[in-house]
């Protein structure tokens, strides 16, 4: 498999860390739905929907951070 350029990796970096924040503060929004805000007054936990968002907004931007900085 043929190495990808670095302004390739350095693009797709920047997509999935500007993704990343994207979805967590997407999550951050939903989180303080009506929705939410009654599962948490019965469960004590967010929705699925807020949990996957902040998940896979860390990844993203994990994912995405360690691709800047690797050489």
């Amino acid at each position: 498999m043929a190495k990808k350029s670095n302004s390739t990796m350095k693009i797709i970096s920047i997509i999935l860390l500007v993704g990343g924040i994207g979805l967590a503060f997407r999550g951050n929004q939903m989180s303080g739905s009506l929705e939410s805000q009654i599962n948490s007054a019965f469960n004590g936990s967010p929705t699925d929907k807020v949990m996957m968002l902040y998940i896979g907004g860390a990844v993203s931007f994990i994912v995405g951070l360690y691709l800047s900085i690797r050489k």
